[in-house]
């Protein structure tokens, strides 16, 4: 991983934006952090057909809350590595897009020349940014649009992709949620390309009760899924798991991240990877 990254991506797009990276070489598709799999502990009578799907409405409507805020904050991002090393970035929203600062390496600050490297370059960024043409901000913030516009898109589709039921009712992270088991939805087309894993996955996600927030998603693939466009084949046994929790102000940002994949690259040549990444320290973005 390089010492900085410019990208322009928030907290959600962080994830979605390795994710893509990583289907270049026959990973998966964003939209799949969505459910998960986890087994419950506990059952209820539950919910109708109809409560469900008006729970499921309010949950996408905090999710759109949440999307629309994310650009607005600075975060802490840490990525642990295969052999269990880590690297922590400061996630800074500089004039309209995203700039990562190396900070700490296994938790430990950086030495004062490569920290003062990194400042150089933050500085150098700044500048640029301050000093482009129009032409050449409106190219970024373009760019950083068009892939907020394509990330929100996949999220749109869970609704339309899966058939959601009521399953149990259950205490997760201190908040009481309803757990919802979403399955593809019979005949579901998908739109694009990037929708098209959908249709080999199946997971479940915790809504809490008081707020209808999501505090836990996850994925399972449970069949093949061919992404031509990539020459690639999602495997089963790819899962993803996201953590989301409230801050102060009352938005819910994500808490950690992780991701299995499993693919074939051509349709012909095995291919694993693996994310774990935790978030922290939301505050509000400084103005440049």
């Amino acid at each position: 991983m390089q010492n900085v990254r410019t990208r322009t991506r928030g907290s959600v797009q962080r994830h979605q934006a390795k994710i893509w990276k990583g289907l270049e070489f026959a990973l998966l598709l964003p939209a799949l952090f969505i459910l998960s799999t986890a087994t419950l502990r506990s059952s209820s009578p539950g919910l109708n057909p109809d409560e469900v799907n008006a729970l499921l409405q309010r949950s996408m409507e905090r999710m759109d809350i949440y999307w629309n805020t994310v650009p607005d904050y600075d975060y802490l991002e840490t990525d642990q590595q295969p052999n269990g090393a880590t690297k922590t970035y400061q996630e800074l929203m500089i004039l309209g897009s995203r700039y990562e600062r190396l900070v700490a390496i296994d938790g430990n600050p950086l030495p004062p020349e490569q920290e003062g490297q990194q400042q150089r370059k933050l500085e150098a960024t700044i500048r640029r940014r301050r000093n482009e043409s129009q032409e050449d901000k409106e190219q970024r913030l373009a760019k950083e649009e068009e892939i907020r516009k394509r990330d929100h898109a996949l999220i749109e589709q869970i609704p339309k992709g899966f058939d959601f039921q009521y399953v149990a009712e259950e205490q997760l992270a201190g908040h009481e949620c309803y757990v919802l088991q979403a399955t593809p939805k019979a005949g579901y087309r998908p739109p694009n390309r990037e929708t098209e894993v959908l249709k080999g996955a199946q997971g479940r996600i915790w809504v809490d009760k008081e707020t209808y927030n999501w505090v836990k998603a996850g994925a399972e693939v449970i069949h093949p899924v061919s992404i031509v466009a990539y020459l690639s084949r999602v495997e089963p046994g790819t899962r993803f798991e996201l953590d989301m929790t409230p801050m102060p102000d009352g938005v819910w940002m994500p808490s950690h991240f992780t991701m299995k994949a499993r693919a074939k690259v051509l349709f012909l040549f095995p291919h694993e990877s693996s994310d774990d990444e935790s978030y922290y320290g939301y505050h509000k973005a400084a103005q440049y």
